[in-house]
Formats: structure tokens, C-alpha cells, sequence
């Protein structure tokens, strides 16, 4: 009886231990930016550094950016590595910089993301590169290689910059939406202001009017637009955007500051059909 014991005993750990091996086959590693596109990378200190972003190239406006480091010996990918960054702009007369964010591990910890908001495209005179100091697995590492910013595909307006009636120059860039559709659209923008050739502070607590229109049908505007404003937790400013047909739309815009203050762009009216601060969508 007792050897019988022992035997079921065995038998159940056994279907236990193959059952769990069998699980195990069948986990499969998910690709963390398997949804993204490299845009570039380069081999430097023995490592490649790779560049995702959703798009297919770095463009003027806002660019999310993705970095991951790998090993050249072990070909493995480096965890919870230590980035900073630096871009920038090369030009024949001055050089300069341009806002952007911290970079912050994802939820998968070889994985980094932040973003860059470029004011002006390269060309064969003038370029951007990216200073990158990085820490993996207690070493520190420093780099700084060429990477190419176009022009959207598009040809529309993402970015402005621009000097205010307070003598003060801004950098204002749309963020979302990314893919406009038929609705009220979430709104998204960043805003800056340019201290020097180096430093770009956040502009909190100031005031984005919106007044879509489609020009080419009479310059109609939406219903349901809600005013960009700022918010405190991502440091952007968040509104809606209503667009009722595709087709091209101007984004008509004005910047007022904390006293409301208007510090740049117009009212559209019969006499004025546009602002002189806007962005562009085409779907």
C-alpha cells in the first residue's frame, strides 16, 4: 500500500513538473518596441545605442523619442540605464539647442522615452547631433553623434517660434492629435520660452485660444473647441479640438499670458481671415 502511495505521489509531481515546463515553452518574449520604428543608431564604448520613435524620421515639432542600449559582446540589452541628453543644432553663423524633456525608464526597464521638440530642420550646411551621457551597470559612458531632422512629410505647420509683445521668444508645439479624426479631438501642445542658446523653461499658467477653420469651405470654424490651458502634472497645456469634416484645417491660435495679455496672434474675422500664430492638419 505504501509503495502504491509513493508511486501516485510521483506521478502527480511529475504531471506537475512537465506541466510547468510545457507553460514555460510557451512564454513568449514580447518585443518592447515592436510598435515603434528605429530611426537611427550608432556603435560607440562597445554598445549600439538605437533611436525609436513612432514615426519613421525625426522631424520639426515634437518628436517622442525611444533609447535603448545593447551590449556588443552579449548582445543583451541593458537594464535600468541612466540617460541624459543634449541635442544640438549646428548652424553656419551659431550653434543651439532645444526644448526637451528628462528621460525616464518605461515599464520595461531597457526601454527609455522623452522627447525633443526640433525649431528647425538640417540640411547639408547646418545639422543637429545628440550628446548622450549614460550610465549601465556602473560605468559611465559619453557620446555624441549626427542624426537627421526633416520637414514633415505633410509640409504642415507643427511648431512655431516666435518672438511676443513682451520681447520674449516662444516655442509652441502641438503634441496630439496625432491622427485627427472626425470628433472632438483631445488638444495637445508644449510651450517654452528661450533664455539663452541652451535653456528652454516650461511657460506655466498662460492661456491658448483655438478657432479651427477650413479656408478652402468658406474658413468655417467647429463647435465644442475648449481653450489650450496648462496642466501642472505633464507640463503641457490640454484642450479640444473639434473637427467636423476632414479636409485641411488652420489651427488659428493666440497666446495669452497670466494677466491675459495677448502676446501673440489675432481674432479671425471677416477683415482678418487668419492668425498670425497657427498650426496645420490635413486628414
Amino acid at each position: 500500500m505504501k509503495t502504491i502511495k509513493l508511486f501516485i505521489s510521483f506521478t502527480i509531481l511529475f504531471i506537475i513538473f512537465v506541466s510547468c515546463s510545457s507553460d514555460d515553452d510557451d512564454i513568449v518574449e514580447v518585443n518592447p518596441v515592436a510598435e515603434l520604428n528605429l530611426v537611427t543608431e550608432f556603435k560607440t564604448n562597445g554598445h549600439i545605442i538605437e533611436l525609436y520613435s513612432k514615426n519613421n524620421n525625426f522631424t520639426t515639432g515634437y518628436n517622442e523619442v525611444y533609447i535603448r542600449i545593447k551590449d556588443l559582446t552579449s548582445e543583451n540589452y541593458f537594464s535600468d540605464a541612466e540617460i541624459t541628453w543634449i541635442p544640438m543644432m549646428h548652424m553656419v553663423d551659431r550653434e543651439h539647442s532645444c526644448p526637451k524633456s528628462t528621460l525616464t525608464l518605461t515599464e520595461n526597464t531597457t526601454v527609455s522615452k522623452g522627447f525633443l521638440i526640433f525649431q528647425m530642420s538640417g540640411n547639408v550646411e547646418e545639422y543637429w547631433d545628440l550628446k548622450l551621457n549614460y550610465k549601465v551597470n556602473g560605468n559611465t559612458f559619453e557620446t555624441t553623434h549626427r542624426i537627421e531632422v526633416f520637414l514633415p512629410a505633410d509640409g504642415k505647420q507643427k511648431v512655431s517660434v516666435f518672438k511676443g509683445s513682451d520681447d520674449t521668444r516662444y516655442i509652441l508645439a502641438m503634441v496630439a492629435p496625432a491622427e485627427p479624426e472626425v470628433k472632438v479631438n483631445d488638444f495637445v501642445a508644449t510651450l517654452y520660452k528661450m533664455e539663452n542658446m541652451m535653456s528652454f523653461p516650461v511657460v506655466e499658467n498662460y492661456k491658448i485660444t483655438v478657432d479651427p477653420r477650413m479656408p478652402g469651405m468658406g474658413n468655417h470654424s467647429s463647435p465644442n473647441n475648449k481653450d489650450l490651458t496648462y496642466d501642472a502634472i505633464s507640463k503641457m497645456y490640454r484642450g479640444k479640438l473639434s473637427l467636423t469634416m476632414t479636409g485641411y484645417w488652420k489651427i488659428n491660435l493666440k497666446l495669452l499670458n497670466d494677466k491675459n495679455e495677448v502676446l501673440k496672434g489675432e481674432d479671425v474675422t471677416d477683415e482678418n481671415p487668419e492668425s498670425s500664430l497657427y498650426f496645420e492638419l490635413e486628414f
